[in-house]
């Protein structure tokens, strides 16, 4: 698909018209350069909280700040022209108070540009979503597991398993709908669970880790492109192995300049012509 600068970007009315049409692509993108790779494919772009991990290093998303998501944000929509770009606004930016939630998201978006903003969280965070599209501010919901809440959930397992887990995901999905969410991602849940929760809601689902029956799908670019490398979960599908081919271009780097075949006489400006060979 050929992107030009006339190309209408997409809105989160335009998502939230895709229920049951057809799948929703999305990824996470953190830079401008994945940006303007991804934008042509992609219907969403995710500025996801996940960069602390696959950028930054950290273990948990828990000490991504706002200040980072703005910055990432603004560089993925100037990287961008046709998806619409969300961020997730991280852990202590909104679950204070409906003020706090919305204070944050609108400078979020004043400062980035973003379409709008994702929260964790399904019945808790119901008074907040509404609050926030009250005011004018898109919210994308999460619900399932929820990376921010990896502490009080047990760690990174899979929701959904007891009927008691299926009916609270069920519930939260219902909630985040009828506070005016335009869609909600579903993560970490059975099959089961997350088709259920798809056919019960009148908004998209977009699914990580969920089930193809979603209305979309997400992955971590990272994950996607073999990029982030120190553990694989069972629901991702590498599209391509990136690591190794980065690793061996740089020790062919490195071992050009130790052996002084970097730079040649090419790379450089004003080089003296080539000695003439014996006459």
């Amino acid at each position: 698909m050929s992107v030009t600068a006339e190309t209408k970007r997409l809105t989160p009315s335009d998502l939230r018209l895709r229920k049951g049409a057809e799948p929703l692509v999305c990824l996470t993108a953190y830079t401008t350069p994945m940006a303007r790779l991804f934008d042509p494919s992609c219907d969403l772009l995710l500025v996801g909280d996940s960069l602390g991990m696959v950028l930054y290093g950290f273990d948990t998303t828990l000490p991504v700040t706002l200040e980072m998501m703005i910055a990432h944000a603004g560089a993925v929509m100037r990287g961008s022209r046709r998806a619409c770009v969300i961020v997730d606004l991280p852990w202590g930016a909104y679950q204070e108070t409906p003020e706090q939630a919305f204070r944050n998201s609108a400078r979020a978006m004043a400062e980035s540009g973003c379409a709008g903003v994702k929260i964790e969280g399904g019945e808790v965070m119901a008074e907040t979503i509404r609050f926030l599209v009250g005011r004018g501010v898109p919210v994308l919901a999460h619900i399932g597991l929820q990376p921010q809440s990896v502490h009080a959930l047990g760690g990174f397992r899979a929701q959904g398993k007891s009927a008691a887990e299926a009916e609270r995901i069920l519930a939260d999905a219902r909630a985040v709908a009828e506070a005016g969410a335009f869609a909600v991602v579903v993560e970490g849940t059975t099959e089961a669970v997350a088709r259920a929760v798809t056919e019960a809601i009148d908004i998209p689902t977009i699914g990580i880790g969920a089930s193809a029956r979603c209305d979309g799908q997400v992955l971590v670019s990272e994950d996607m492109l073999g990029l982030f490398t120190e553990f694989k979960p069972r629901f991702v599908k590498r599209y391509a192995d990136l690591a190794p081919a980065i690793a061996a271009a740089a020790a062919a780097y490195a071992a050009d300049v130790r052996a002084r075949r970097f730079p040649g006489a090419e790379h450089v400006y004003g080089a003296p012509p080539a000695a003439a060979g014996p006459q």
